[in-house]
C-alpha cells in the first residue's frame, strides 16, 4: 500500500509506552512520534532507537520523529477524511502530563484524541476523560486505549489484547481499525469510567503485591491480595458510575493480574523495593520511569474517603508511601481486619 493511502497517526509522547505503540502502529500506518525535548528527539532520530526509554528496538524507516509540536500536528493535516482511514491523535504521556499537553492543544483544530495514561490526576482526583473534557470541551471525541500491556512486549511484537473505550462509536471503530491487527487484538466498549478506574487502581494494588512478595508471604497471600484488590476496584468503580462487568475484563482483572505478577511491572518493583526497606525517593529515582501507582495511591485514598468507599489495601499502601508506615505494619493492619461477607 502506498504511504499516501495509509492512516496518519501522531503520537504525542516518546516514553516507553508511547514509543512501543508508535513502533506497533508504524507497521501499517503513517506514524509520527513527538517528544517535548527537541535535542532528545534529534538523538532518537539519528540513532533510530529510543535508547533511554526503550532500548534495543530499531525504528522502521517509515516512523518519523520530531521535537516540533506544530509539525507533529501538521502531520495530520490533509489526511484522508474517509471514515475507514481517518487520522488519529494519540496522547502518550503520564497522567500528570495530560493537562499541560491538552493546554497546548486547546484551540487547535484537532478531530479526536486518544489517551494511553492510567491514573487519577493529582490534586483534582479527576480521571483522564474528565481532564480532557475540562480542557478541550465535549466537542472533541475522545477515547481511552487501555489493557494489560508491557511496552517491551508490545515492541517485540508479542501478542496482547487491549480495550478502547469511548462514548463515540465512530471513534471506537477508528481506533480498532488502526490498532487491531497482527499480534494486537482490540476490543471496544462505552464504559470510559470503568476502563479508566481499572487501569488506575491496579497500579496501587501492584505495589501491595510487590510488598507481599518482597516480604516472602507466598503465593496464597498474592492470590488473596489480587482478589481482594479487585473487590476494591469494583467498589470504587461502581461508585463512580462504572459497570461491574467492565472490571471482569481486560482493563480490570486482566490488567490487574499482569501488573501484580509481571516482572516488568514498575509498580510491582516499587513494592518489592519497599519490602527491602528502601526509601521511596531512592526507589523512584533508580526506577528511571514513572510508576503511576505512587501518586495514584494518594489520589485514590482521598477519593475513596470522600465517597465513603472501603479500600483497606489502598489505604495500607498509601500509609507506607506517605505516612511512614512500615511494610510489616501494612501487613498487620490488613490481617487485623474483622471478618466480613466476601461479596458485601
Amino acid at each position: 500500500m502506498h504511504k499516501k493511502n495509509l492512516r496518519k497517526i501522531t503520537v504525542l509522547g516518546a516514553g516507553a509506552w508511547g514509543t512501543a505503540v508508535a513502533l506497533a502502529l508504524a507497521e501499517r500506518n503513517d506514524v509520527l512520534i513527538w517528544g517535548r525535548d527537541s535535542a532528545a528527539m534529534q538523538a532518537i532520530d539519528a540513532a533510530r532507537e529510543n535508547t533511554h526509554y526503550l532500548p534495543g528496538f530499531a525504528f522502521p524507516d517509515g516512523l518519523r520523529v520530531t521535537g516540533d509540536f506544530d509539525a507533529a500536528l501538521a502531520h495530520l493535516d490533509g489526511a484522508n477524511v474517509d471514515r475507514s482511514c481517518a487520522p488519529l491523535l494519540i496522547a502518550a504521556c503520564p497522567v500528570a502530563g495530560l493537562r499541560p499537553l491538552l493546554e497546548q492543544l486547546k484551540g487547535r483544530p484537532i478531530a479526536n484524541i486518544v489517551w494511553l495514561c492510567k491514573g487519577f490526576e493529582g490534586g483534582t482526583g479527576l480521571l483522564p476523560h474528565q481532564v480532557v473534557q475540562q480542557v478541550l470541551g465535549e466537542s472533541v471525541p475522545g477515547a481511552a486505549l487501555s489493557g494489560p500491556s508491557f511496552a517491551q512486549e508490545v515492541a517485540r511484537g508479542l501478542p496482547c489484547a487491549l480495550t478502547v473505550a469511548s462514548s463515540s462509536e465512530a471513534l471506537r471503530e477508528r481506533v480498532v481499525a488502526a490498532v487491531h491487527g497482527g499480534n494486537i487484538r482490540v476490543y471496544s466498549c462505552d464504559d470510559l469510567v470503568g476502563v479508566e478506574v481499572g487501569g488506575a487502581v491496579k497500579n496501587v494494588l501492584a505495589i501491595a503485591t510487590g510488598v507481599a512478595d518482597g516480604l516472602g508471604l507466598g503465593l496464597n497471600a498474592r492470590a488473596a491480595l489480587i482478589t481482594r484488590g479487585l473487590a476494591e476496584i469494583v467498589r470504587l468503580g461502581t461508585a463512580l458510575g462504572g459497570s461491574s462487568s467492565t472490571f471482569m475484563g481486560l482493563t480490570g482483572m486482566g490488567d490487574l493480574i499482569l501488573t501484580c505478577t509481571g516482572d516488568l511491572s514498575r509498580n510491582r518493583k516499587v513494592g518489592l523495593a519497599l519490602a527491602k526497606g528502601q526509601a521511596l525517593e531512592t526507589i523512584v529515582a533508580e526506577l528511571g520511569h514513572v510508576a503511576e501507582g505512587v501518586p495514584c495511591a494518594k489520589a485514590v485514598r482521598e477519593l475513596a474517603r470522600s465517597l465513603g468507599v472501603d479500600m483497606p489495601i489502598t489505604n495500607a499502601v498509601a500509609g507506607v508511601l506517605f505516612d511512614g508506615d512500615t511494610p510489616q505494619a501494612m501487613l498487620a493492619q490488613l490481617l487485623a481486619r474483622d471478618p466480613r461477607d466476601e461479596l458485601a
